[in-house]
């Protein structure tokens, strides 16, 4: 038996976009691992192109967080597979409307600021409501948020408190479900990532690039490694963390006073 003992368990992978994004590298590393994946993607060009990409065999449903409809359908597309019991959930859903560019906080729209918690962040609630039924007792549910760092980056705009309500909610569900089960909740928190989703955030290059240099290593965070991680706590080797923020960030976070970065921004001669 392999350390994580992911061999012939379920799991609803909520999110793929394409082969850069952490819930399509998650998933293969659940198949890799003997695990069984079915997908859920937001659209049916979506669906159409994972197909490409996956085994026919992996059944893959589809469902945009932004419609009630959609939501409500989904729920009764699982309840009609087959026995079905899930031993964890990823989700991995997230989206801002950045057409006209990045503004101050105040200045955000009242629809762009709704739409986005519906989908960003309630989505994880909901997700959870409909998933409910098909949980196994000690089950996992794993989203993906973002790095404390990132919360007052100027270029991710109105997304941070977004994301600041995505990580709470985890807790609170945490809490809610604890009541008649053991389904734990948690966020993996990770520091700038070269995605697709990210290449659409104006400016979001020179951030990320700037990332790099501040982590402990000099080299960026990898979307394998924040995989790695929500893989680890989508298992039951992580039975004892529930309701939690985990940080991965590469140092980042701890290396404000990088001699180099002090030097160059104060422009100071050594």
């Amino acid at each position: 038996m392999s350390f994580l003992n992911l061999k012939d368990k379920k799991f609803l992978v909520v999110g793929v976009a394409n082969r850069k994004s952490v819930a399509w590298i998650v998933a293969k590393i659940l198949e890799e691992e003997g695990a069984d994946v079915l997908y859920c993607v937001r659209s049916e060009k979506r669906r159409e192109e994972l197909s490409q990409l996956i085994a026919a065999k992996r059944k893959i449903l589809v469902c945009d967080f932004e419609k009630q409809k959609d939501v409500e359908k989904l729920g009764e597309s699982l309840s009609l597979l087959p026995d079905l019991q899930l031993d964890g959930v990823l989700h991995s859903i997230a989206f801002a409307n950045y057409s006209e560019g990045i503004k101050p906080f105040h200045e955000t729209k009242r629809e762009d600021f709704l739409q986005a918690t519906q989908i960003s962040s309630f989505s994880l609630v909901e997700l959870a409501r409909i998933c409910k039924p098909f949980l196994l007792h000690s089950s996992s549910v794993v989203t993906v948020g973002i790095s404390s760092t990132e919360v007052t980056a100027e270029n991710y705009g109105y997304m941070a408190p977004i994301k600041a309500s995505l990580e709470t909610s985890v807790r609170y569900l945490a809490k809610s479900f604890s009541q008649d089960s053991a389904v734990r909740f948690n966020s993996v928190n990770a520091g700038p990532l070269k995605t697709s989703a990210s290449a659409g955030i104006p400016g979001y290059l020179v951030n990320y690039l700037y990332a790099e240099k501040l982590t402990f290593r000099k080299k960026a965070l990898q979307t394998k490694e924040v995989a790695n991680l929500a893989v680890f706590l989508l298992s039951e080797v992580s039975s004892g963390i529930n309701g939690q923020g985990i940080v991965i960030d590469a140092g980042m976070g701890f290396n404000y006073f990088d001699q180099e970065i002090v030097q160059k921004s104060m422009q100071v001669d050594q």
